[in-house]
């Protein structure tokens, strides 16, 4: 863990990528999604993250998409921090999103780069400069370049020595070295700057490397086992950490070779008795085939996890 994650102004610890419950029509479910919400929090998540890739965010239309957000710091209530999704098709509506979900009160948003049209290092980093100069809320960069234009080093570096709204990085690609290449670049220069991982096989190891947290799509099925390893590395037992972290990949591996994503993590839920829908993408009779046939080994290995932990 970084020396500098007590500074109140970074954003630290596992933010849950919350699943976004639908009902049988297809409908975001607020009635469950409230219950899920203090789910979480009981059970240990040290923030929420509506509207993340886990959240499928691109299922949902705009106006959706902030209810989702306001749901989700409504029932929040103060208790952790919200780090909302804030990604749109252009940079105005982008803009629009975030101080919105400033308005309702959320610690900070994240935004990937431009999707569906690559684009190069300094199109990311004006793109990125026109946001933080225009909105009212912190900004956390998301790095998820499977989906969208990358954001490299020097532009993380660039635009964290120019923009102090914007506040952290989310990098999603579980490339050590490079986090580090960036912690290298940025921490000189702001101490307030987060670096948080959304690829939970590397969760432990890039603790221990000195990221300040994740934003790690099991938490949303088993926030007990996200939370052992992140409280083992931040007491300073990285032997346990690391046997949380063999668990942990296990579980992630399985839930996310289930049909498509985030298929095996609403199975998962449902195996922790959160029957969350099947989200807005529809279900052939091959996909429903597969679900069923996974779904009690994945009981199993829930189950067993959670004896461990409590032991």
């Amino acid at each position: 863990m970084s020396e500098n994650s007590s500074d109140p102004r970074r954003l630290s610890g596992i933010f849950c990528p919350n699943l976004t419950p639908v009902d049988a029509k297809g409908r975001v479910d607020e009635e469950r999604l409230r219950e899920y919400v203090d789910w979480l929090i009981d059970h240990g998540v040290d923030g929420l993250y509506p509207n993340g890739s886990t959240g499928e965010f691109v299922r949902f239309s705009p106006a959706e998409r902030r209810r989702i957000v306001e749901v989700v710091v409504e029932q929040t209530a103060g208790r952790v921090p919200v780090l909302a999704g804030a990604a749109e098709a252009n940079v105005s509506e982008t803009i629009e999103a975030c101080n919105a979900y400033g308005a309702m009160g959320v610690t900070a948003v994240a935004i990937v780069a431009p999707f569906y049209y690559r684009l190069g290092s300094d199109s990311v980093h004006a793109y990125f400069t026109e946001i933080a100069t225009q909105v009212d809320v912190d900004v956390t960069l998301y790095n998820i370049p499977m989906f969208a234009s990358p954001i490299d080093v020097d532009v993380v570096r660039r635009l964290a020595e120019e923009q102090p709204r914007i506040v952290g990085m989310k990098d999603s690609t579980g490339d050590m070295a490079n986090m580090l290449r960036m912690m290298a670049a940025v921490r000189p220069i702001r101490n307030d700057f987060a670096f948080l991982t959304g690829w939970d096989p590397s969760l432990a190891p890039m603790l221990i490397a000195g990221v300040d947290g994740g934003t790690n799509a099991t938490s949303g099925v088993l926030p007990e086992l996200t939370k052992a390893v992140y409280r083992c590395v931040t007491t300073g037992d990285q032997q346990a950490a690391m046997r949380w972290q063999y668990e942990l990949l296990d579980l992630f591996d399985r839930m996310l070779a289930v049909g498509e994503f985030p298929d095996g993590f609403r199975l998962g839920a449902g195996v922790r008795g959160w029957d969350l829908g099947v989200g807005r993408l529809p279900y052939s009779d091959s996909r429903t085939s597969d679900l069923t046939r996974v779904k009690s080994g994945l009981e199993g290995r829930v189950d067993k996890v959670l004896r461990e932990l409590r032991r």
